[in-house]
């Protein structure tokens, strides 16, 4: 299944996350490379959130990387939640459509 971990971010975010960039990004490839981590990044036109997509067979790995993350125990991430995505079209769909749909 998918999952998708979203953040919600205090006031200047992007000013406010520079001391800890280099320590996310390296929680987010080590996510990555366990093959949880699908893709992530911030919302933009404000700049106010993130939404990183997980796969996995529960929300664990999702829930296990917030709690883990430097934006959230340094303070920058005022709120996070995890919800299941049930992804239909696409080559990486959990739950594909049948073809003539």
């Amino acid at each position: 299944m998918h999952y998708l971990l979203f953040y919600d971010a205090v006031d200047n975010y992007v000013e406010k996350r520079a001391p800890f960039r280099k320590d996310h990004v390296t929680h987010a490839r080590a996510a990555i490379a366990r093959g949880e981590l699908v893709l992530g990044g911030a919302l933009a036109n404000p700049v106010d959130g993130t939404v990183l997509l997980f796969k996995g067979d529960s929300p664990a790995a999702a829930e296990s990387f917030a709690k883990a993350d430097p934006y959230v125990t340094n303070g920058l991430v005022t709120r996070w939640r995890v919800r299941e995505w049930t992804t239909v079209i696409g080559k990486d769909a959990e739950v594909p459509l049948p073809p003539g749909m």
